[in-house]
């Protein structure tokens, strides 16, 4: 008995010391780790009971209770000048006011979406054409707690963003692997379609890998049923990168950002769009997959845009017709087309006319196969490509190049007061390392990482690569430096300093108000 009574206090003083541990490690490290590892200490400082799936009685109960209080409401206002569709707009064009949306006062629009919280500190993953033109966002909790949220970057051509609110101890959605998931298994959607919060729906997953070409697509929505977003809006053309899960749980407008999980109640996708003629559901959604969301995320948090990894090749994808168009015998795989000079496919050696059958060892039958991978790694990581060349398959390793070189790790969470004043800058920043002190000359500043389209750095031609040095004469040297000027104005005007990327200085004022 006393041997008994010795064992259970030496495992209680264990699990103490290793639950301190975590705090420690996560107080004093928390800056520096990804969303994933703040999960790890979240999910072991937080431990519940696993959720099981039942391969007899299907039972969502579980899954339901563990992420629904994680799905948020999203609610944006903009100028009618910064977008032509609103969500209003296209329900009232699909189905008359049916809804009760109350008319909004000329030149300001409104819409909605979802998000899902995947960080205790308040960072929150949603789709871009959801947050992408707003002046004001309103993030609404499941308990019905609300907050301002400001836009910490975007990522157009995965139709990403990460947001944040200043909040504490949230509930969070635990990350899933995509890669695990398999065609005909159970998944939930979870969101806010048509404006009714914390809603649940089940389907099937229905395919994955699909690339159906809608970030990006401007054709005319009534020939393209894939032109529409989940939310009702066309997308703004890009690089898109597509390899989208498919699923037939009722997704409709509002369900864009919201969460895909499985039966464990594992974030596996973010909603995105639907298939439709009508604009409403018809049985066929797209989510984004968690995997490549996971380096969009990070990346965003960290360095303030993503750091994106290229192979260097143009090419075609191959079927039974192009194959014979192009006198090839492979009839599935990618035909190299053309290489760019100095990219990493070039120098690994791969030339014009091979086809790319594999890539890690996968077999690639369609685009999106090479674009997920490829997006899940960074500049200067490694994939190994297999490709077809005079009857024979040669493997060859291509070092990922970079297209754009981000700046340095974002700091300090968001200000609330200065939220709606941020989103109406349009711009990503980092702090400034030395190296870029001396080169500019400045004793401090930050650097203007992300721009984006329709914002006032956009219309004042502000681009990635600047530094600013003061807001209204006030020095500026992190971000919450920024959040204290711009709340600190004069009849809404800002005098916004600073240097090009060319050494050349700037002086440009904005009316925020």
């Amino acid at each position: 008995m006393k041997k008994f009574g010795l064992t259970l206090l030496t495992a209680f003083i264990g699990g103490a010391m290793a639950l301190g541990a975590y705090k420690v490690f996560e107080n004093k490290y928390a800056d520096n780790m990804t969303f994933q590892e703040k999960q790890k200490v979240y999910f072991a400082s937080n431990p519940s009971a696993p959720i099981t799936s039942s391969a007899g009685e299907v039972d969502f109960t579980q899954a339901a209770a563990a992420v629904t209080p994680a799905v948020v409401y999203i609610r944006v206002t903009y100028s009618n000048t910064s977008n032509g569709n609103s969500d209003q707009d296209q329900l009232q064009q699909l189905f008359g006011n049916m809804f009760g949306q109350r008319a909004q006062p000329q030149g300001v629009q409104m819409a909605s979406g979802s998000g899902v919280i995947i960080s205790p500190d308040g960072y929150i993953v949603t789709n871009n054409h959801v947050v992408e033109k707003a002046d004001k966002i309103t993030v609404a909790t499941n308990d019905h707690r609300t907050f301002q949220a400001k836009v910490i970057g975007t990522d157009p051509n995965t139709d990403l963003a990460l947001i944040k609110v200043e909040a504490t101890n949230l509930p969070i959605v635990k990350l899933g692997n995509s890669d695990d998931a398999k065609v005909g298994e159970w998944v939930l959607a979870v969101g806010n379609p048509f404006n009714l919060t914390s809603t649940v729906t089940a389907g099937i997953v229905s395919a994955k890998g699909r690339n159906i070409g809608i970030i990006g697509n401007e054709d005319n929505q009534d020939e393209n049923p894939y032109g529409r977003s989940s939310q009702g809006q066309p997308r703004a053309a890009n690089k898109a990168i597509e390899s989208f899960i498919q699923t037939d749980a009722a997704i409709n407008p509002g369900n864009s950002g919201g969460a895909l999980v499985n039966t464990r109640g594992e974030l596996i996708g973010i909603n995105s769009a639907i298939a439709s003629h009508t604009g409403s559901y018809e049985g066929y959604g797209f989510a984004i997959p968690i995997n490549l969301a996971k380096k969009v995320l990070n990346d965003i948090e960290k360095y303030g845009a993503v750091k994106r990894g290229f192979v260097g090749v143009s090419f075609t994808q191959l079927d039974p017709d192009v194959a014979q168009a192009l006198h090839i015998d492979n009839t599935t795989g990618l035909y190299v087309k053309d290489l760019v000079h100095g990219g990493g496919a070039e120098a690994a050696g791969i030339k014009a006319g091979d086809v790319i059958t594999k890539v890690d060892g996968s077999p690639i039958y369609e685009s999106s196969d090479l674009q997920e991978r490829v997006g899940e790694l960074q500049p200067g990581d490694k994939v190994r490509l297999t490709v077809m060349r005079d009857g024979a398959e040669k493997d060859f390793n291509v070092t990922l190049k970079a297209d754009v070189a981000p700046a340095a790790r974002t700091a300090a969470a968001p200000s609330k007061s200065a939220a709606e004043l941020f989103n109406k800058l349009g711009a990503s920043f980092v702090p400034i390392t030395k190296e870029q002190k001396a080169k500019f000359h400045v004793n401090s500043g930050i650097i203007v990482t992300q721009v984006r389209p329709g914002r006032l750095f956009d219309d004042t031609e502000i681009p990635v690569g600047s530094v600013i040095i003061s807001i209204n004469k006030r020095p500026i040297g992190s971000i919450a430096d920024m959040d204290s000027a711009i709340t600190n104005t004069r009849n809404g005007l800002l005098v916004i300093s600073g240097v090009y990327p060319d050494g050349t200085s700037f002086s440009n004022t904005f009316q925020v108000q």
